[in-house]
């Protein structure tokens, strides 16, 4: 990845385009995260930067962690996320990192802890159907109902979709939009929603997305011939919606 920032869900919102149009955005507050480790391929055997986020009190800390932040001599915080950065050489241990890394229109991938919803059944945790509701169905409509296994092999599988802990998951939303970027407030404004509550730490990464280059004007014309012709006929209601 090129770039990465930790940050902090703030809500979401909405904001308006140039042309008056409404984006739904998640306000993120992303950094400044501070450089606490720096691996590297003669020792680690890999090239990355480890990022610190959030500085708390020193007694809110163990002492473990503590160690390794005055070795880096750096401030203590809370929060820390490795990253394997395309230009991780670059950064140093102590350099600062803030939310104007990313750019306006840039494409990110956000990672955040889903919301939990504690002790969920088969129905609301995989959307699996009722039995049937009339004729007797007893107290059991929403129940699992039969695992399928008999003497052999005597039990179930792993893997199988039961009533369980549901959400507290991590989740990667991919390929969402930059829409705009505070350096001042350290605010980043994201098209769509991102995984988590309110105030809850995400990681923000440059995508792994591909993204498509156009080759010339006629790129990404459909070659369909009803389409074809609602380029040209303006009563089509495709020409009209447009």
């Amino acid at each position: 990845m090129k770039k990465a920032i930790i940050g902090k869900k703030v809500g979401m919102t909405q904001i308006f385009d140039e042309t008056g149009k409404v984006i739904p955005v998640t306000v993120i507050e992303a950094g400044p995260c501070v450089v606490v480790q720096k691996m590297t391929k003669e020792k680690e055997g890999y090239e990355a930067v480890q990022f610190g986020y959030e500085e708390v009190t020193e007694k809110k800390l163990s002492q473990p962690e503590q160690g390794h932040l005055k070795k880096a001599g750096v401030g203590m915080v809370k929060h820390l996320k490795e990253f394997r950065l395309e230009d991780s050489s670059k950064l140093e241990v102590g350099d600062v990192v803030k939310a104007d890394v990313f750019a306006e229109g840039e494409k990110v991938d956000v990672t955040g802890t889903s919301k939990g919803k504690g002790y969920a059944g088969v129905v609301k945790r995989f959307g699996q159907g009722r039995t049937p509701t009339s004729h007797g169905g007893g107290p059991v409509h929403r129940h699992a109902g039969s695992m399928g296994s008999s003497t052999d092999p005597s039990r179930i599988f792993p893997g199988k979709k039961q009533a369980g802990h549901m959400g507290v998951d991590q989740v990667t939303v991919q390929n969402l939009d930059v829409v705009k970027v505070d350096a001042e407030l350290n605010m980043i404004a994201i098209r769509g929603a991102v995984p988590g509550p309110k105030g809850s730490i995400v990681y923000i990464k440059s995508t792994a997305k591909a993204q498509p280059v156009k080759k010339g004007e006629g790129a990404g014309i459909s070659l369909n011939p009803q389409k074809a012709s609602a380029r040209v006929n303006p009563q089509k209601a495709s020409a009209r919606n447009k």
